[in-house]
């Protein structure tokens, strides 16, 4: 088997850890008032906020495309692998530091953090600025 196709397949598997550690990380801040008010019970709050995110996710693509294509240069090849997988490392661990002692976070931020990092720690360029291939539709 080609070892880029393994690589991707990997890289795959650890994008739906961070979306697995992303969903149970932000689900409580999400819920959270509605819960303690008493509005809603738990479960309620936690199925419309999984469908909601999943409208969310469905209908706008903005972080998507901001991480995508605004924040480092797209690295090519096995160093891009790499860099995506150190990013989502990063993340996951992020992630679970800040859930494990009860610290709100954002689990984009985390995903941005860890792309700087890891283009950083490659010596690959960051767009400290933004990137100049974003449309200016808005």
């Amino acid at each position: 088997m080609d070892p880029a196709f393994i690589g991707l397949v990997v890289i795959v598997l650890v994008a739906l850890a961070f979306d697995y550690t992303n969903g149970f990380h932000d689900a409580a801040n999400a819920i959270a008032v509605a819960v303690s008010t008493k509005a809603l019970t738990p479960r309620v709050a936690l199925a419309l906020a999984a469908v909601m995110n999943l409208v969310g996710a469905l209908i706008s693509t903005e972080v998507a495309k901001t991480v995508g294509a605004g924040i480092i240069d797209p690295p090519e090849g096995n160093n891009g692998l790499e860099i995506v997988f150190a990013a989502l490392i990063g993340a996951i661990t992020w992630n679970m530091i800040t859930w494990w002692y009860g610290i709100p976070s954002s689990s984009s931020h985390a995903l941005i953090g860890g792309l700087v990092g890891a283009a950083l720690a490659a010596a690959h360029s960051v767009q400290w600025m933004g990137s100049s291939r974003r449309s200016s539709s808005r």
